[in-house]
């Protein structure tokens, strides 16, 4: 099932630091948190410094055929898979409680594994969703239908979040935003290089074999698809390109219902709504030109043209949950094809992601118990601290941004909302029937008891302790209308954080992931919303000048960067991150400087303290991707490649020359004028 839009992007003394670090010495065991063995010495630090400390990784690492990238995050997810693995496994052998977390996790992941059962069914689990679009007349037919299918989140045509009001945050709202392709973004519907082609000539393989499956001759297949994908191409034509997504005043559009309804008669905005539960008088319609073409494709489209768009695109939400040829078909298309990916992951490994997308704060109570130490949590909130007190004196010392500005930032920064672990509320599943031999019939259920928490909110007050993430998720976030930070106990693992790791390791790995989070309240985007949440000017006239051209520094210096033949970084699209990089480098590194080791200079396995904060910075992005992926990601992903994440904050940070006696003439150097420092 597709999942619903959620609406996201993501003081302690100095005494009490040293004794903690003191306490921690102690207790190292032996084991080594830098791989060395992994470092390439014929490459300079100042020259790639990526590939100094990953280097020798890279060259004798195979991407495996089950993955598309190897790598830190990977490997976590992993370990962490094993980890729901062994949990999912547990519970499934049964004598669970009727009713309990513990029954519905182990018969979800039972039911997902019995393929048995699944084979045996077919395609008859979706045959009732195919019966309704055969019946459809009208346009009015087809929105109620795209209606019905959102209960289930399966976002046909449109996506729609309840999610904070951006101009007034403590109000959730309905939000709509564009949707209705098949292909992961507008530019593959009119770029003719032979990598987008590959990639449209699988989705059409894709789409044609879908409707194979389910009763139609090659012949008649072929004329559907080809139907589809021309009216998926019209579609495209009004989607917003993924630059101009990030721009969220752009992005607001606040109207009545009733304004909407008379404006877009064929979508029948309150017919529409009322059949999703939609009750409320103002909703956020994001992308008001998508609207406007859609409503305009209802009447000039075929209704045989819709009805076959439909018929895809329902058998493309639930084929997931349908027999072992749906499986492997969607896995040609968005495996193999998009991501390069050879070989499917093992059942066991799907479902464990299955079960944490569905019934993912159930996983992570369980998850939590055996996994996560509250020793853990409390750590990881005095490195947040302490990262807050080191981003507050960076602030004070801006020699761009005036007084009262900087006294805004600050207060911004001190109402940050802190995420650790696993939520202090967990979801209530109490309305989700799972039963042992019904998968497709668990997803359903899942997803239905999902769209109804999310709806409840509409028009109610923001719940700012609800948590986005599940516990296992190896990610970390910050969400502007909440302005809070977000750390999934999943992501709290080495070799981002480890109980026993020096400070420059912490420092250096989830230091920068927390003041990589923490910047995102500050970049292009984050920086548009005030302390409470609002899309807001909090900015002084000049200071807007001032970020804006240190903005454009950091766009046109990642454009420079070329990735696989002549494609280069998105600076435009990764600006966000790309400033949240930069920034999280240079208060992680200030916090670090405030603890004992960070004041020393006393070296282990022979390198420096700040060397080891610059090593444990580059092993966390330790990875490579199959070209497949990478170019994908260029497309979409507003992140940098991980050699860029780590060479061009680096390059603009002046204590990481020192450490590593970077000259004039090696590739990553630049002048001392040229370095560019925002927060």
């Amino acid at each position: 099932m597709k999942k619903i839009l959620l609406g996201v992007f993501s003081i302690i003394t100095i005494a009490a630091l040293q004794s903690c670090q003191e306490q921690q010495l102690k207790s190292t065991p032996d084991r080594k948190f830098l791989d060395v063995s992994g470092m390439d010495s014929s490459v300079k630090p100042g020259d790639n410094f990526f590939l100094y400390v990953n280097g020798g990784w890279l060259k004798n690492t195979p991407i495996p055929a089950t993955e598309s990238r190897v790598g830190s995050f990977p490997t976590l997810l992993n370990q962490t898979k094993d980890h729901l693995h062994s949990i999912l496994e547990d519970l499934a052998k049964g004598n669970q409680t009727p009713g309990s977390i513990e029954q519905k996790l182990g018969d979800f992941y039972a039911s997902g594994m019995d393929t048995a059962t699944i084979d045996k069914r077919g395609y008859d689990p979706v045959k009732p969703y195919l019966q309704k679009i055969d019946a459809i007349k009208n346009p009015k037919d087809i929105m109620q239908y795209a209606a019905s299918q959102q209960l289930e989140l399966s976002s046909i045509l449109f996506s729609v979040g309840i999610v904070p009001d951006d101009k007034n945050s403590a109000i959730n709202i309905a939000a709509f935003t564009q949707g209705g392709l098949g292909l992961p973004d507008r530019d593959y519907y009119f770029k003719n290089d032979p990598p987008t082609l590959a990639v449209v000539k699988a989705y059409q393989i894709y789409v044609q074999k879908m409707f194979e499956f389910i009763g139609y001759d090659s012949v008649a297949a072929t004329k559907k698809m080809m139907a589809v994908y021309n009216l998926e191409k019209k579609i495209a034509e009004s989607h917003t390109d993924k630059v101009a997504l990030r721009d969220p005043q752009s992005n607001y559009h606040k109207v009545t219902v009733a304004e909407m309804d008379k404006e877009m008669p064929a979508f029948g905005w309150k017919s529409t709504l009322g059949a999703m539960g939609i009750t409320i008088d103002s909703i956020n319609v994001q992308q008001p030109k998508f609207f406007k073409k859609l409503n305009e494709l209802l009447v000039s489209v075929p209704i045989d043209t819709w009805k076959d768009y439909l018929r895809f695109h329902t058998i493309d939400s639930y084929g997931g949950g349908l027999t072992t040829d749906f499986v492997n078909t969607r896995f040609d298309y968005y495996g193999k094809a998009l991501n390069g990916q050879q070989k499917m992951k093992p059942r066991w490994d799907r479902m464990a992601t299955a079960t944490d997308n569905n019934l993912g704060e159930a996983l992570g109570q369980v998850y939590t118990k055996r996994y996560f130490t509250e020793d853990a949590k409390k750590r990881m909130l005095e490195l947040v601290n302490n990262l807050q007190t080191a981003f507050e004196a960076r602030i004070s010392k801006l020699d761009w941004m005036s007084d009262e500005t900087k006294t805004k930032a600050k207060e911004k920064l001190h109402a940050f909302l802190k995420q650790i672990g696993y939520p202090d509320k967990w979801r209530d599943y109490s309305k989700v029937t799972i039963e042992r031999d019904k998968y497709f019939e668990n997803l359903v259920s899942a997803s239905k008891n999902e769209y109804q928490f999310q709806i409840g909110k509409q028009g109610k007050p923001v719940d700012k302790t609800e948590w986005d993430m599940t516990p296992p998720t190896i990610n970390a976030g910050y969400y502007p209308t909440f302005n809070r930070i977000v750390f999934p106990a999943g992501i709290l693992q080495f070799p981002f954080f480890d109980l026993n790791a020096d400070d420059a390791i912490n420092y250096g790995a989830i230091g920068l992931v927390i003041g990589h989070e923490m910047t995102h309240g500050f970049d292009d985007q984050g920086a548009q919303y005030d302390k409470d949440g609002n899309l807001k000017n909090w900015w002084g006239k000049d200071d807007s000048v001032k970020f804006a051209a240190k903005t454009k520094l950091v766009v046109d210096q990642y454009n420079g960067f070329v990735v696989i033949d002549t494609l280069h970084v998105n600076g435009a699209l990764t600006a966000g991150e790309n400033i949240a990089d930069l920034g999280g480098l240079n208060i992680a590194y200030d916090a670090f400087k405030m603890t004992k080791q960070g004041q020393g200079n006393e070296k282990i396995d022979g390198f420096t303290p700040d060397q080891r904060f610059f090593m444990a910075y580059a092993q966390i992005s330790k990875g490579k991707k199959k070209d497949e992926l990478t170019r994908r990601f260029i497309n979409i992903d507003p992140h940098s490649p991980e050699m860029w994440r780590i060479n061009g904050p680096l390059s603009n940070f002046t204590p990481f020359y020192t450490a590593f006696n970077v000259q004039p003439g090696e590739k990553m150097y630049k002048e001392e004028k040229d370095r560019i420092k925002i927060w």
